[in-house]
């Protein structure tokens, strides 16, 4: 049998589908490449649409991508060194000392000086829950509930103030 007729065996890896294509004779014999895409994965297929999602409302999200990271940061800085909570607490602070620079620069009256109160108390809030999430770890006694609140505070907040599109 010659070389031309004989099928060739390819090895190729699981679950990859092959197709086979007859050898084209004549002029225009050039090879090509058809690629056939795999069905992906039911769970594959999920996390995508979750995915695109969260990247679709990504500038809406803020605040929660900020909340979990500044978690993962407290967890991080409690497992490697508590005393770091000593580090993070005076800046609790700066958020007051805003407020106190803004409405000397600015005064504000009603409904402005209401928000800047309000920024003020969340910021301050979240500044002291990350030294003492970094201190005693953000699982312990009640401040993931704490933690819970502060994001679903800032999360509305945002949504409220941030122009919609």
């Amino acid at each position: 049998m010659s070389s031309r007729t004989r099928a060739r065996s390819v090895k190729t890896a699981a679950g990859v589908h092959t197709v086979r294509i007859p050898r084209q004779r004549g002029r225009r014999s050039d090879p090509f490449v058809i690629v056939v895409p795999e069905r992906p994965s039911l769970t594959r297929e999920a996390l995508g649409f979750i995915g695109r999602g969260l990247w679709h409302f990504r500038r809406a999200l803020a605040p929660t991508g900020l909340s979990v990271l500044a978690f993962l940061v407290a967890g991080l800085l409690h497992a490697i060194a508590w005393w770091s909570s000593l580090v993070v607490a005076p800046v609790a602070a700066v958020p007051v000392v805003w407020l106190l620079v803004m409405q000397r620069r600015r005064p504000a009256r009603a409904a402005a000086l209401g928000w800047r109160i309000g920024l003020t108390v969340l910021a301050t809030a979240a500044a002291v829950w990350l030294a003492l999430a970094a201190g005693f770890g953000p699982l312990n006694g009640s401040l993931a509930l704490l933690w819970l609140l502060i994001l679903i505070a800032a999360q509305t907040a945002w949504l409220i103030i941030r122009p919609s599109h």
